[in-house]
Order: structure tokens, then sequence, then C-alpha cells
């Protein structure tokens, strides 16, 4: 399986532009997909149904990256704890947790680059989150419930999606909501094709509704592009089929 890109420095520079980069900076060009900036916030402030939330929420970012989700769920709950398997964005994302900011520079061509500083949005609590490294299929005990968890660009990075879904009942506490959002990339880089989701018999979405049943209800779907900068000439953008889902 392919699990060290994660841990590079191309990841960490690409995963800091991605979550923390100003707009000119992913995009410093007059025309161009701006409405797929942004994404990690907009994973929370597109899905997560706030209004539901009481003062004392919990939530937690699974597959965390660099963190920017887990602060912005932040905004809407008294504790946002972030998970991921790479050492590498952990440690980066406990400094930002720490100092609010970091240094770090991004592609421009070949061996150029361009220095910058990744910042976690003012207004934001920083006490109110937490990181950790960990594994999304098989999570440490004593985390407790959570009244969202959110999984964005997740389950198709996983080598058994199905077996981490499963301790969803258990982590998501009733009412709460769960976030998966994902462009639905199986590849077998990282997931053996007997455990896709997707991309065979059925579709990714027909297969959660499968999986999350009954102990879940689809509450709200939306289809959120999002751009990934390599350099400055060169780009992914994707459609993350994004879906809310209520625990029963």
């Amino acid at each position: 399986m392919v699990g060290g890109f994660y841990e590079t420095a191309k990841a960490l520079s690409e995963y800091l532009l991605f979550h923390y980069g100003k707009p000119e900076e992913v995009l410093p060009w007059d025309f161009g997909p701006s409405d797929a900036l942004d994404y990690p916030a907009r994973c929370v402030s597109e899905c997560v149904a706030a209004d539901r939330l009481a003062a004392n929420a919990r939530a937690l970012d699974l597959g965390c990256a660099v963190g920017r989700s887990t602060f912005e769920l932040a905004r809407h709950c008294a504790e946002a704890t972030g998970i991921d398997l790479s050492e590498n964005f952990i440690a980066v994302a406990e400094q930002l947790q720490r100092d609010g900011q970091v240094d770090y520079s991004f592609a421009v061509e070949g061996d150029l680059g361009q220095a910058a500083v990744a910042e976690v949005p003012s207004g934001i609590d920083r006490s109110r989150v937490s990181f950790e490294q960990g594994d999304a299929t098989f999570l440490r005990d004593g985390l407790g419930q959570f009244d969202v968890v959110l999984m964005a660009n997740l389950i198709d990075r996983l080598p058994c999606p199905a077996k981490c879904l499963e301790q969803l009942p258990n982590l998501v506490a009733a009412g709460g909501q769960l976030i998966i959002a994902s462009p639905c990339t199986w590849l077998e880089e990282y997931t053996p094709k007997a455990e896709w989701l997707g991309g065979q018999a059925k579709q990714t979405l027909d297969t959660l509704r499968d999986l999350l049943s009954p102990a879940f209800t689809l509450d709200g779907e939306w289809n959120l592009p999002f751009l990934i900068r390599e350099h400055a000439r060169k780009y992914q953008w994707s459609i993350a089929q994004a879906t809310r889902w209520l625990r029963q």
C-alpha cells in the first residue's frame, strides 16, 4: 500500500497550502475554479448543521491532515479532536494549535518555491482543539462519543474502509451528525479492490447507505469542488461527494 507520500515534504507543503493558503497563493490567476478554494473550511460550513449543536458539543475530525477542518469545527463545538495517521501532518497541526501559525514554502516551478505562513483564522479558540496520531480503522479506546464526526477525503485512502465505518455507531452520539466527503477515487495503491466501496457493482453512496443503515439516515448531500495545487501551472481539481448522516 502507498502510505509514504503523506510523510513527504511535498505532501506537507501541498496540504498546508490546501488547508491554509490564501486565494492568491493557491490560484494566482484571474481565471480558474475559485469556487473550489477553501475546501477544508467548506466541509464544515456547508455540511455541518451548526444550529443543531449544543454548547458543549464534541467533534472528531478523522483523517484531519494538517488540521484546518478541526479548527473550523471548534467554531461550533466546545471540543474538537483531529486524528491522522501521518506523523508529519500531526506534528505541524500541533504546532498550529500551539503557536497559531507555521512557516512553510510551496512549489512555483521545479526547485523554485515561495515562502508562506499558514495561520489559524482569527476568532477560533485554539484551546478547544487537540490532535493525535492514530489509525482511523483502529481507533484507540477512550475517545468517547461525539456530536459531529467528519471524514473528509478519507475513505478512499483506507485499506479497509468498511472496517472504519463499523466503528461509527459507537462514536457518534444519538442525534449526532456524520459528515463523509470523498471524490471516490478508488485506487489499488491504497485500497485492495475487494475492499472498494464503489466503482464496481455499486457506486460509493449506495454502499454507504447499506453499511450505515439502520444506525444512520441520510440527511443531506452536496457536491463540493476542491483544488490541490502542485505548482503554479498544475492542479488537481476534483468534486467530492459530501453527505450528512444522522445517528438514530
